[in-house]
């Protein structure tokens, strides 16, 4: 498929053998507003594909001369990656994974239940709109770096470059992974400190016996070990911005000194005898619930509420989902550029299977899972093979709840379809009875064995 159309301009190629299946698809596809070519074989097919762009092909497997599957290989062989469903007897379920595996986008299971065909033509095309977005590379909406178009990241985004005009200490609340260190980075850099020093620690990561020194610096001697002076981290972030991440994990000793070093501005060194003023914008961070902690006595009230005045919340991955693709395509060309590699395409499963993961590691998740998928992608194309394993398990289990959702509204729709209730089977045989007689209503009621009136009843009720 070339550039000059868009894929509701295109016909949908249906092949089928089956005059009466190929017709029956034909007026489906047509009623829901797509146009269609069909033909017979798969190479009618070819040589319909040779001068004509399509939206997608909908094929039997089982076709006269070269198979549904074969078509699908040697198109996939060729480099096209026009969307493909193919269409199998029921039962034959290893042939549809097998097609799956080969490039096929959903199959379905003969009898044809026709919604099904709807939702799964549906399901592909869009598919592949959102992978021609990734592939015309569309900017992402971002905050310093940070991808976010959803309404709560711009939301957060203007409450941000707001709260950064200000030297006001900051709390950012998040989940694990949700990027609450680029948040971070982002307020310094657009605030008037931004030429300044960003230094950044987590506080879990610092034993409890050196934080006091790692955060106001010590004197020599001032402890077993401090053979030199050392300066703190707040004198190595003066002028700038101080990122205290995972702030919950920090003793409630250092809390109190912290406290004073917000309200005083001034902080004193570890065997120092003097204060020193520090010029030190605070931003802290944490994924607890601050106040659970200090109902539970392990964090001060008073430095909670110094640092919850101005606070942010970033949302965890599963209520931004309409992020998910411009992360991927973002996180793709991050990765891609840093391996020196070139990805011009995702895989349209691959790409839905993304988007309908949960990611409870939220965006680090999803990073981690691009940058592995990256480096494993061949040929320029980002398959569902290259994804971990964990989160393509997760979309064969979604898609198999779907099939099975839509299998058995089949099997209940085509149960009511095909058993008729007693009275419509009574309401027939009266009639084919009464056209035997040639409308003779005492002999009718003879054979059915019912009064006259009876028979005029039921037919007044008709």
């Amino acid at each position: 498929m070339t550039g000059s159309h868009t894929q509701s301009d295109l016909p949908i190629l249906v092949v089928e053998d089956d005059a009466a299946i190929l017709e029956l698809l034909e007026e489906e596809l047509q009623e829901t507003g797509y146009q269609t070519l069909g033909v017979g074989s798969a190479e009618e097919a070819m040589l319909t594909l040779s001068h004509s762009e399509v939206a997608m092909i909908i094929s039997d497997v089982r076709l006269p001369g070269m198979s549904g599957m074969q078509l699908l290989e040697q198109l996939r062989q060729e480099g096209s990656r026009v969307g493909f469903i193919v269409i199998t007897a029921f039962g034959t379920i290893d042939q549809a994974v097998e097609a799956l595996k080969i490039g096929a986008d959903d199959f379905l299971t003969k009898p044809l239940d026709l919604e099904s065909v709807g939702e799964a033509v549906y399901r592909v095309l869009e598919n592949r709109r959102l992978a021609e977005r990734f592939q015309q590379g569309e900017a992402p909406g971002h905050f310093h770096g940070i991808v976010g178009e959803s309404e709560t990241m711009q939301a957060l985004f203007h409450d941000a470059a707001r709260l950064a005009k200000s030297d006001a200490p900051i709390l950012i609340l998040g989940e694990s992974g949700t990027g609450k260190e680029l948040l971070a980075r982002a307020i310094h850099a657009e605030s008037p400190r931004a030429a300044e020093p960003f230094i950044a620690i987590n506080c879990a990561s610092i034993p409890s016996e050196l934080m006091e020194s790692e955060f106001f610096g010590h004197v020599k001697g001032a402890f077993t070990g401090a053979s030199d002076s050392r300066q703190g981290l707040f004198q190595a972030a003066n002028g700038g911005s101080l990122f205290l991440d995972e702030i919950g994990e920090m003793s409630p000793g250092l809390q109190a000194k912290l406290l004073r070093a917000l309200q005083e501005k001034m902080v004193k060194a570890v065997g120092a005898e003097k204060e020193e003023a520090v010029d030190v914008r605070i931003i802290a961070a944490t994924h607890r619930d601050l106040e659970q902690e200090i109902e539970s006595g392990n964090f001060r009230s008073d430095l909670f509420y110094r640092l919850e005045t101005f606070s942010l919340r970033i949302p965890p991955l599963r209520e931004r989902q309409g992020d998910i693709e411009r992360l991927v395509s973002a996180l793709i060309e991050k990765h891609a550029t840093a391996q020196g590699k070139r990805i011009d395409s995702v895989e349209p499963v691959a790409l839905q299977t993304l988007l309908d993961y949960p990611y409870p590691g939220n965006v680090r998740e999803l990073e981690n899972a691009i940058m592995r998928a990256v480096t494993l992608a061949e040929d320029g194309l980002l398959s569902h093979a290259d994804l971990p394993e964990r989160i393509r398990q997760h979309g064969q289990e979604q898609r198999g709840v779907v099939r099975q959702i839509e299998a058995g509204n089949a099997l209940v729709a085509r149960s009511q379809q095909s058993w008729p209730s007693l009275e419509e089977v009574e309401k027939r045989y009266i009639q084919k009875v009464l056209e035997a007689t040639g409308g003779n209503k005492r002999r009718t009621a003879d054979i059915l064995g019912i009064a006259r009136r009876t028979l005029y009843r039921r037919l007044e009720e008709d």
